[in-house]
């Protein structure tokens, strides 16, 4: 089936994003003037390191620091990548190695570390993990996620330092924080920022997640890493930058930890997360400039295929239709739809807005339907 987007899980990066998803303050005082009884003195500003204002308030970011990077795990992954079958139908089946270098967060005693889904690669990767202190270990999927790209993984080993959780619903911006990873494999590297924007709208970097936004510096090896405030707790998992040079430009993003938490603790439990889904569609993209090239007076998602096994088909949707609305929410685009429908609790509704391509104008309310991330139990 040929199509302009395939699966809600083909997840497309903002224009502008570095290829692949990698990853991953200033503040001052002013004393009060001091009059002078025959002439007013200029206001004396009084200018401090952001570290100390930190501590000023209480927060101690050489102790949150080193707690952090006991925590920390550098991650190594190879992955064998199959070729495209028609290359392989040319050229033989070559199967190539593809290496990534990442970090994580050790999150159990026992060994359990959250990471990055594009620091582990595929189901099939060989991974190693490298514990504070330089404890290399191999370690074993347990699960991962291409919708949030989070990733578990295990490690034999016992009694290790884990963070606590922090409630990222809490976070204010320009609240210090802490990026603990393995940028360019300079392991144990801890940078320094604030948050920038608490919640970054998924739809302007791409993904069907709000993220923390962060000028914490973040680059290439610190997928996967921690983004720890100023309490040493758990805000956040670094996993993707935006840059026009491959670098850091102080903008980074973290998935946020209350999400991470829930993914994470699924992926454990399951081996896999469970996400809304109204079925296999190929949508086109009708914005204005779409519409009036085509003549259309709606803009929407154009029906360009549908499985005619899904939920959606059963209620009414087919080829041609445009979906214009989604729970009462205008959309331009099928992505939009698809992060409307992936969030939404499964057993639930969706009411679509729809124009017909007999040009009638309706409603359907469309069920939501279990969709799981790829399962790797018979890995455990």
């Amino acid at each position: 089936m040929s199509v302009t987007r395939t699966s809600l899980f083909a997840l497309v990066l903002a224009a502008g994003f570095v290829g692949g998803l990698v990853v991953s303050g200033r503040l001052s005082s002013t004393g009060p003037a001091a009059a002078e009884p025959a002439q007013a003195a200029a206001p004396r500003q009084n200018l401090r390191p952001a570290a100390a204002l930190a501590a000023s308030q209480g927060a101690n970011l050489s102790d949150v620091a080193e707690a952090a990077l006991h925590a920390s795990a550098n991650i190594s992954s190879t992955s064998i990548v199959e070729m495209d079958p028609f290359m392989q139908f040319w050229y033989g089946n070559r199967a190539q190695q593809s290496q990534s270098l990442g970090s994580g967060v050790v999150v159990s005693q026992d060994g359990y570390v959250l990471t990055n889904k594009h620091v582990i690669g595929n189901a099939g990767a060989e991974i190693r993990v490298t514990l504070q202190g330089g404890r290399e270990r191999p370690a074993k999927l347990i699960g991962i996620d291409e919708v949030s790209d989070l990733a578990v993984v295990k490690v034999d080993a016992k009694g290790l330092e884990t963070l606590p959780w922090g409630d990222s619903t809490k976070l204010r911006v320009a609240e210090f924080v802490l990026a603990i990873g393995n940028p360019f494999q300079l392991s144990g590297t801890v940078t320094f920022g604030i948050v920038s924007t608490v919640s970054r709208a998924a739809e302007q970097v791409g993904s069907y997640q709000n993220f923390i936004q962060t000028d914490a510096a973040i680059n290439p090896g610190n997928s996967g890493g921690a983004l720890v405030n100023a309490r040493g707790e758990l805000v956040g998992i670094n996993t993707m930058i935006y840059s026009e040079t491959g670098g850091y430009q102080g903008i980074g993003f973290a998935i946020p930890s209350n999400s991470a938490r829930r993914i994470m603790t699924e992926l454990i439990q399951n081996g896999a997360v469970t996400w809304g889904s109204i079925g296999d569609i190929a949508w086109v993209d009708v914005d204005e400039g779409v519409a009036a090239r085509n003549d259309l007076n709606v803009t929407g998602a154009y029906v360009r295929d549908i499985s005619r096994l899904s939920p959606a088909y059963r209620v009414g949707l087919a080829p041609g239709d445009i979906v214009t609305s989604v729970d009462g929410a205008k959309v331009n685009s099928g992505e939009q739809i698809d992060r409307a429908v992936i969030n939404k609790k499964v057993g639930s509704m969706i009411k679509v807005a729809v124009r017909k391509r007999d040009g009638r104008n309706v409603i359907i309310d469309v069920p939501i339907v279990a969709r799981q991330s790829q399962a790797v139990r018979q890995r455990r």
